[in-house]
């Protein structure tokens, strides 16, 4: 394994970067031409003044994902499962709240987030290595947020249930079988899941800002449940390590990890994403991978939210570059952005989409055809008249209630006369604007379409 070398050019825009958006510690990697440069900026944690270094580790979040996808679709290669078998084949026991539904999931609906479940379903079921198993119970009365199939809504739920058949078709919990099966083959020497194997490393905490000041939050990690969804624990360096798998057809230093048909199979589009396609946003779901359309060229990666923590990647297929940015508070998207933007132009000649604004002459907006209540696991969205527009009134609940205990308002824009797509101010962004799509679906349900999850119309 190559190891990663410290560059300049990268410390001068992290650095850059990092002070202009107030993010207390990032780390920065640029995989080019085979070799991996790196930067690191900041502090770790603002209590301890702790400096980030480059093999500090950072939690990634829900780039966990596309490890967890990548170690199925290895299963799926050796022929222990099956994309389009049903769930039930591998975890019997599972079931939702609808009786009709729970025969019908399948593997890949998982991967795709397609499979409509409620995903933002975080049971903390303990910390031993039974948490994965007694999490499939909670789920038994999980709603349907669209039908089997019928669109898209991210679903962090899948992914831990993903982890569930990780660990039946193996005979190992998921910590183990990822580290086996990628960690340790991929030569991730500060790559972990566990905080007691973090632990081992310097790390960063993740920073909020509930009255307007950036304080350490108030927990350090997930429950171990979401391990499969969000829980792997990085530097930038051994992520874009790691997209460097996907970039060379599943093989590195000599070893196929993955066929060759399978990594193109996980890069190509699965399901459209409503909201998507319009500013940074993405267009598509792959197996696993988030596919953007940026300069008419195919971009993969996938971004990564913890309590207080952000993590950016992406990778050119046809220029064999990765980039991974990893934070810990602060404005990460207009980090991202500062980070991004010259670092894709100089490294693959693709220029990063201009931000989202809503038109100067305000578009009419019936507002009847959107007013109602709209409520999934972990959030709650009351759509109003607004002047001559709507507004949306999100209340967080679950989780994400201690660090957004008030309900906040969305203005939502009409972007184009002529469909129901609309943009917001992201509530965590000043000046980032996120796109909204109403969406009526074949069954005639309405869903509000918003950070890539469908919320259906209750009311």
């Amino acid at each position: 394994m190559q190891l990663a070398t410290v560059s300049t050019s990268l410390q001068k825009l992290i650095d850059e970067a990092r002070r202009a958006h107030h993010v207390p510690g990032a780390s920065l990697a640029v995989l080019r031409d085979g070799r991996i440069a790196a930067a690191a900026s900041g502090v770790l944690n603002l209590d301890t003044g702790v400096d980030a270094t480059s093999d500090s580790l950072f939690q990634i979040g829900s780039i966990t994902k596309v490890w967890t996808a990548t170690v199925v679709m290895g299963l799926v290669d050796d022929g222990v499962v099956e994309l389009d078998a049903p769930l039930r084949r591998y975890i019997p026991q599972f079931a939702v709240g609808d009786d009709s539904v729970r025969d019908r999931v399948t593997i890949r609906h998982l991967l795709t987030h397609s499979s409509g479940i409620d995903g933002d379903n975080f049971s903390d079921t303990g910390r031993g290595d039974d948490a994965l198993e007694k999490y499939v119970a909670t789920c038994a009365a999980l709603a349907q947020v669209h039908p089997v199939g019928a669109t898209m809504s991210y679903c962090n739920t899948g992914f831990t249930l993903l982890g569930r058949v990780i660990e039946l078709v193996t005979g190992q919990v998921w910590d183990a079988a990822i580290r086996e099966r990628l960690f340790d083959r991929l030569a991730l020497t500060h790559t972990a899941t566990l905080p007691e194997d973090v632990l081992r490393f310097r790390a960063a905490i993740g920073h909020i800002s509930p009255a307007g000041e950036l304080v350490t939050a108030p927990m350090w990690g997930l429950p171990r449940t979401a391990g499969p969804a969000g829980a792997i624990c990085s530097t930038a360096s051994e992520v874009v390590r790691f997209a460097q798998l996907h970039l060379e057809g599943g093989s590195l230093d000599g070893e196929q990890l993955l066929e060759p048909g399978t990594v193109a199979a996980m890069q190509e589009p699965q399901v459209g994403i409503p909201s998507g396609g319009v500013g940074t946003s993405g267009s598509d779901w792959g197996l696993g991978w988030e596919l953007f359309e940026w300069s008419g060229r195919k971009v993969i990666g996938h971004d990564g939210g913890t309590i207080g923590q952000a993590a950016f990647l992406r990778a050119v297929p046809d220029a064999g570059v990765a980039i991974a940015l990893l934070t810990n508070g602060g404005n990460v998207l207009g980090m991202f952005r500062d980070v991004f933007e010259p670092l894709l132009a100089e490294t693959a000649g693709i220029a990063l989409p201009g931000e989202l604004v809503p038109p100067e002459t305000p578009l009419p907006v019936d507002a009847s055809a959107y007013v109602g209540v709209y409520e999934r696991e972990g959030a709650s969205i009351r759509v109003e008249p607004h002047g001559e527009g709507i507004v949306a009134i999100q209340t967080t609940t679950g989780l994400g209630a201690e660090m957004m205990p008030e309900p906040f308002e969305l203005p939502l824009h009409r972007l184009r006369a002529d469909d129901d797509l609309f943009l917001t101010e992201h509530p965590a962004a000043p000046g980032s604007c996120l796109p909204v799509r109403f969406v009526t679906l074949e069954d005639g349900s309405r869903v509000l379409h918003l950070g890539g999850r469908a919320t259906p119309r209750v009311g």
